[in-house]
């Protein structure tokens, strides 16, 4: 059942539920941040409407800078506010930023310790019929293997709110992934929300499994979580939002509860959420893995929530992860090595 300490929304048992883009909260969140802040400006490269930067860029016009289609001068002028004690925002197509502009980040952002505050837009292969070029499914792993960078994947619009406020307020980089597609409101304004630390968001007595996700998929998880309790089979539901640093103390805790764990994430199964959790479980509690994502492919043109399905990301490819999971678990319990 869901985790009434979650304080999650009362819609999520409902037949159709209510569905917001992500990329909404990063403009509500800018917004509330520029109030709080007058420190906090925004860049944009030429998609200040798409990346919901517009309502601050009216608000806020002596702070808010149209860089246009010029990624790399969009890392390198915010590298230079952040260490000039300006707490900047830039807002582009995850492809675009990081994906081009990777290197200025990496040099003249991380680098430097500078406190610029990435937004990667339009990320994983739910972007849709815009198509491979632009479905940035390997953005996870590419900016958490930076040193110094925070990356924060919000699960829904009213938490992308409280990512992008959060952000504002720490001190150093920060990449935070939005999706495109209206996403299922899974959280309330209520919903415990810290950097750094996953939550429980479904729960059953004695979980067979446990399901880590993050992002859009974390609805697909609460989904898969409800059909197989139906079926007999436990599991709990981490919505693990915060990808470095990674809540190293929840994951080994639902490890070493279930036995066996489930990774779900709109992104490359190489080096994302899957990689870091299984980092954390090799280090401290090795437990049988399965993981649900992007398996080594580009992905096409096509309807979202199709694409999900077709590249296994769907509640059925989630149900058949966990039961592989636990499986693997009853077996190697069977079968202990000598």
């Amino acid at each position: 059942m869901l985790n009434k300490s979650a304080k999650l929304s009362p819609n999520l048992g409902a037949e159709k539920v209510e569905e917001v883009p992500i990329r909404n909260g990063y403009g509500e969140g800018l917004m509330i941040a520029g109030e709080k802040d007058a420190n906090v400006v925004v860049l944009c490269a030429d998609l200040t409407e798409s990346t919901r930067s517009e309502a601050f860029s009216k608000k806020y016009p002596e702070r808010f800078f149209e860089v246009g289609v010029a990624e790399q001068n969009l890392a390198t002028i915010a590298a230079g506010l952040g260490i000039s004690g300006k707490v900047p925002f830039i807002s582009s197509y995850a492809t675009f930023s990081p994906g081009r502009n990777w290197e200025q980040i990496r040099t003249t952002i991380s680098y430097n310790d500078s406190n610029v505050k990435i937004a990667g837009h339009h990320a994983g292969i739910s972007t849709g019929p815009d198509g491979a070029t632009h479905q940035a499914v390997e953005d996870i792993a590419t900016m958490r293997v930076m040193a110094n960078m925070t990356v924060v994947v919000p699960c829904d619009a009213i938490e992308a709110k409280k990512a992008t406020i959060a952000a504002a307020e720490i001190k150093g980089p920060v990449y935070l992934r939005f999706a495109r597609e209206k996403t299922a409101v899974i959280t309330t304004e209520d919903t415990p929300f810290e950097v750094g630390k996953a939550e429980i968001f479904y729960q059953t007595t004695k979980p067979q499994a446990a399901i880590i996700a993050c992002g859009t998929l974390v609805y697909n998880a609460l989904v898969a979580a409800k059909e197989l309790e139906k079926e007999g089979i436990n599991v709990l539901v981490v919505n693990n939002h915060t990808i470095k640093p990674i809540d190293e103390k929840k994951i080994l805790e639902v490890a070493k509860k279930c036995g066996a764990i489930v990774t779900v994430e709109e992104h490359q199964v190489a080096g994302g959420l899957g990689g870091a959790v299984a980092e954390v479980l090799a280090k401290g509690s090795p437990t049988p893995m399965e993981f649900v994502g992007l398996q080594g492919v580009f992905g096409e043109s096509g309807n979202p929530k199709e694409l999900i399905e077709k590249y296994g990301m769907g509640v059925k490819d989630i149900k058949e992860a966990v039961k592989k999971a636990v499986k693997r678990k009853r077996q190697n319990t069977e079968n202990p090595k000598s």
